[in-house]
């Protein structure tokens, strides 16, 4: 009650002072004053978890905003190009099918593999470790086949260059600032996060929707993997003499670069070289 309530309270009591006890009485008696109370503890008790998840969301979407920045497709190959090119200046030549792992030693980045139980939130891919320098691939997903060593498995080289994506582009931004000056201009987000906790390796970008939490970061994640696996200088070169209309001629791309068939046909599709109605097996030329 406010001063003025009180001094209010006070006068209808001298001003009605042998009514008081009856109205007093009255409403000790009244059982609806009861339900009141007790209707107003509820809609207390909703208003505080409608708070509590509020918080929550803000709190998500802080996360969110601390990993993600906008980058542009252009800087995003850039960034793989770089690194590439700075391997070659260094001596390590790649070579294709790309090793992923001579890209994770080029960055100092060390790859475990071990299980990692999921979360409250659900499964987890991987987990990028910042002050460790290290990547962990959960070993315990159902696409792992201790018998076939990982850098065999075109999937897992994906999965690793997703991750590669994940560290240059959220986990350690700082270490490739210079890459382009527009992340240099644009630069204006904490520096890296400490643990990054990767959970969707989709090879097909149209998987990501970006009206999700976390999706922009996969997505950039993916693209970037996509750069660096099938770079467009190479994909020019291998689509030399070939016909990107006739399946046979994409499969053999396919061994040559090393990743799976449903990569290569996103990267072609995103470049804008060739173009398959969904639900289709019939390839067009050009953009869809």
């Amino acid at each position: 009650m406010t001063e003025h309530d009180t001094e209010a309270l006070e006068e209808m009591v001298r001003a009605n002072y042998k009514e008081m006890p009856a109205l007093f009485r009255r409403v000790r008696e009244n059982p609806g004053m009861d339900s009141f109370v007790e209707a107003r503890e509820e809609q207390l008790a909703k208003l505080q978890q409608e708070n509590a998840t509020l918080k929550a969301q803000i709190s998500e979407l802080e996360k969110q905003l601390r990993i993600y920045r906008f980058f542009s497709k252009a800087e995003i190959e850039r960034s793989a190009n770089e690194i590439l090119r700075q391997m070659q200046a260094k001596k390590l030549i790649p070579n294709w099918p790309l090793d992923v792992t001579r890209v994770a030693d080029f960055l100092g980045i060390r790859i475990y593999y071990d299980i990692i139980p999921p979360d409250e939130e659900g499964p987890i891919v991987a987990k990028i470790l910042h002050q460790e320098r290290a990547i962990i691939i959960n070993e315990d997903l159902t696409i792992f086949n201790k018998d076939i060593s990982p850098f065999k498995n075109k999937f897992y080289s994906s999965i690793i260059a997703h991750e590669i994506g994940h560290w240059v582009l959220q986990v350690n931004q700082d270490e490739f600032e210079t890459l382009s000056e527009q992340r240099k201009m644009n630069y204006n987000v904490a520096k890296g996060i400490d643990t990054l906790l990767c959970r969707f390796a989709s090879e097909e970008l149209d998987r990501y929707s970006l009206n999700k939490p976390g999706n922009g970061v996969e997505w950039q994640a993916q693209y970037f993997a996509s750069c660096l696996l099938m770079p467009r200088h190479l994909l020019e070169e291998k689509r030399k003499g070939r016909d990107l209309t006739k399946w046979s001629h994409l499969y053999a791309m396919r061994d040559e670069l090393g990743v799976s068939i449903s990569h290569l046909i996103n990267r072609l599709q995103d470049l804008g070289w060739i173009y398959i109605p969904k639900g289709s097996k019939h390839i067009y030329q050009g953009k869809g």
